[in-house]
């Protein structure tokens, strides 16, 4: 029994949409609604996951940033990435719970639960990896761009854009410090939705046709 689900294209506004959602329905608790500088925890905290920080050992592939041990509802995040606390480990975080929600099969998950606790499932279900040099990769761009949907959402980047000037690097560093993101999250996140430009190999910011207030 597979508990990873197959591949499908899942278009950008289906990806947004469902990132969305989860935050309404964190919106609607009494103690998991979202914060900001982000807390990825309260995310899997909602959704009953179990978070580790631990050394995952590289493999014959090479490191591994994070990892989901489905049958335990479990993100195991490697300490050892120098790197990974602060904006990126929010990040890495979310990016796994992109994963949880967009391509495990949580159906087949309860039934292969059920099949062992009946003592019919002997199968040994491999952890789900994630490695930070596949991003681009179907599924790991999908987690990636939930990850910045959940992390930065549209209504948010409203709000704290007010008052700043998007084309000035200080601007932006003071936003990325209020979402608790990195400065790559949100320049990718406002170059996605056309609110700036950044031509390749420069550091000159442009605004974008979609950008607030033109």
């Amino acid at each position: 029994m597979n508990v990873i689900k197959p591949y499908r294209f899942i278009p950008k506004e289906e990806i947004e949409r469902q990132a969305n959602d989860l935050l309404k329905q964190m919106e609607a608790t009494q103690n998991l609604a979202p914060k900001w500088p982000f807390d990825a925890t309260r995310v899997a905290d909602f959704l009953d996951l179990g978070v580790v920080w631990d050394r995952i050992e590289p493999d014959e592939e090479g490191p591994i940033a994070a990892m989901i041990l489905p049958l335990q509802s479990e993100i195991v995040i490697n300490e050892d990435i120098s790197a990974i606390h602060g904006g990126f480990g929010e990040s890495t975080l979310a990016h796994e719970i992109g994963h949880w929600e967009l391509h495990i099969d949580h159906n087949a998950v309860g039934k292969f639960l059920d099949r062992r606790a009946d003592g019919i499932e002997k199968t040994i279900i491999a952890p789900f990896l994630c490695r930070s040099d596949t991003i681009q990769r179907g599924i790991e761009w999908q987690a990636q761009y939930f990850a910045s949907c959940l992390l930065m959402p549209v209504d948010k980047l409203e709000e704290v854009q007010k008052g700043r000037d998007l084309t000035k690097w200080p601007h932006l560093y003071a936003i990325k410090d209020e979402l608790g993101v990195t400065i790559s999250n949100l320049t990718n996140r406002l170059q996605d939705i056309d609110w700036i430009h950044i031509p390749k190999n420069s550091k000159q910011i442009y605004l974008g046709k979609a950008a607030p207030g033109r």
